[in-house]
């Protein structure tokens, strides 16, 4: 089973798609982060970003976002509704799949810790990565916000941060660093423009004045809808769902006359709250979430779904993805191989140090699977446009060139396994030595395949000199990938 973490860092930015964009840049770049969504809002002038991947992936990819962020936001020109003390305000971790909170507050320390190390940006760490009962809750660390904590930094335990400087950068504030459950960010809009019914009604909900457990909630006017908002996290929708917490803001706005007009979730939700308010609302009698139809289709999206769709008549996925995906196998009996040689006690064996970057490799190579199929329709999409298209020949170059320098990164990530099963096969004890064999016998298959990849696309490209890069870069691969497999070939058959 894969190790899944959600990271969903907010940006103290809604108003410059631009700016997001480079941010998300940032995590995207990073192999084995996955982007799940981006969401800007401009009155609160915020960002939500929402990706996974392996705990190492996405440590990676939140330290650079706030690097970037840092770069690029000044909260001394920053405006919005939502209170803010940092640029990147705020950097959670969730546990998602094969991976406990325990292992996500420490990661959750570890960002802290660079972060404030490499932007001299102080950090606060908040839920279940606190330090103290009293800093679990977000919005007591926050205050009222990055004007608030230049003066009170430093001067109280409650304001002092876990790491780094006493005071606030300059242009970034200061930024807390948590772990925590799935929450969903849920918002209501009513038709009045009155923001104290908006504040009543918040304080009357929220689990801090003695409303529902789970809820967090504020009122903000949303003027350029000449509304106002009830604003929410819900902290265990599972425990406090979204269905009760929406009738209750009914039916308490309508004791002052006001009705909701709508609401919406920013960022992602689980499909456990969007069932449970259709099961509620239409009062479905025995309701279970697998009679969803695309949750059946989803569980069978599986190897064998990968297979059939292989197996089809349809052009993707390919050559191209089978060989990433042999690769992303191979780099996964990696991480299997590192797992199995330490000790049941808990102990960090030999090959310990190796299990991070093999789970990032195959997430980087799993990726590529479906990078590679889009590169391919990309090209056929070009193929398709009018001639009398002026963009044409240039669209089909710039799609042509990603088809081609998308394989050739499955060749790279390929050689990166051999070269991580040679350790293995070295340092492994003797009945992992197999599963270390087939690690690098699949990741030489992965680089042969995407080589034809990178060879059938190479033609088509008219820039003579990037011709020749990709060819002589290609060929160095495969040379080395031919001497690592020869290290291999003498390693087993000197093990049996």
């Amino acid at each position: 089973m894969a190790r899944i973490v959600e990271c969903v860092p907010n940006f103290s930015e809604g108003r410059r798609p631009d700016v997001v964009d480079k941010i998300v840049a940032e995590i995207t770049a990073i192999p084995g982060a996955t982007l799940l969504s981006k969401e800007l809002d401009a009155d609160h002038n915020r960002a939500v970003i929402t990706f996974i991947g392996s705990p190492e992936a996405c440590a990676k990819a939140a330290v650079a976002a706030c690097v970037k962020a840092t770069e690029l936001i000044d909260l001394n020109t920053h405006s919005g509704e939502h209170p803010r003390m940092g640029a990147t305000d705020v950097v959670p971790f969730v546990p998602i799949q094969g991976v406990t909170m325990e292992e996500c507050v420490a990661l959750a320390k570890r960002v802290a810790q660079e972060i404030s190390d490499r932007l001299a940006i102080p950090t606060f760490l908040y839920e279940y990565a606190a330090t103290d009962p009293s800093r679990q809750n977000l919005a007591k660390i926050r205050g009222k916000g990055f004007e608030e904590m230049r003066d009170v930094i430093g001067k109280s335990a409650e304001k002092s941060p876990d790491f780094g400087p006493k005071q606030v950068h300059r242009t970034a504030g200061s930024t807390a660093v948590g772990a925590r459950d799935f929450l969903i960010a849920y918002n209501i809009y009513l038709n009045t423009n009155d923001i104290e019914i908006a504040k009543t009604i918040a304080k009357g909900i929220r689990a801090s004045s003695g409303g529902f457990a789970f809820v967090k909630a504020a009122g903000f006017e949303i003027k350029d809808r000449g509304c106002v908002q009830v604003s929410m996290n819900l902290t265990s929708p599972a425990k406090t769902p979204m269905f009760r917490v929406f009738e209750t803001v009914k039916r308490e706005a309508a004791r002052y006359g006001v009705n909701v007009t709508s609401s919406e979730v920013v960022g992602m939700a689980p499909l456990f709250a969007v069932s449970d308010a259709a099961e509620y609302f239409l009062q479905i009698e025995r309701w279970k979430p697998s009679q969803i139809i695309e949750t059946a289709l989803l569980g069978q999206e599986t190897m064998a779904g990968f297979l059939e769709n292989l197996a089809s008549r349809e052009p993707t996925p390919g050559g191209g993805s089978a060989s990433a995906y042999a690769g992303a196998l191979g780099a996964a009996l990696c991480s299997m191989v590192g797992r199995l040689n330490d000790k049941k006690s808990g102990d960090h064996g030999p090959l310990h140090d190796s299990i991070a970057p093999a789970e990032a490799l195959m997430g980087r190579l799993n990726s590529l699977v479906r990078e590679d199929a889009e590169s391919f329709n990309a090209v056929v999409a070009s193929w398709k446009l009018p001639d009398t298209d002026p963009n044409k020949d240039s669209a089909k170059q710039a799609a042509q060139l990603i088809a081609t320098l998308t394989p050739l990164e499955t060749m790279e990530r390929a050689v990166e396994v051999m070269k991580m099963a040679v350790v293995g096969l070295e340092k492994s004890k003797k009945s992992c030595l197999s599963d270390a064999g087939v690690a690098a016998f699949m990741a030489h298959a992965c680089l042969e395949g995407a080589r034809l990849n990178v060879l059938i696309n190479l033609p088509e490209i008219k820039d003579e000199k990037k011709r020749a890069e990709i060819k002589t870069k290609a060929d160095a691969l495969r040379e080395e990938a031919k001497r690592i497999r020869a290290s291999v070939d003498k390693a087993l058959d000197t093990s049996y």
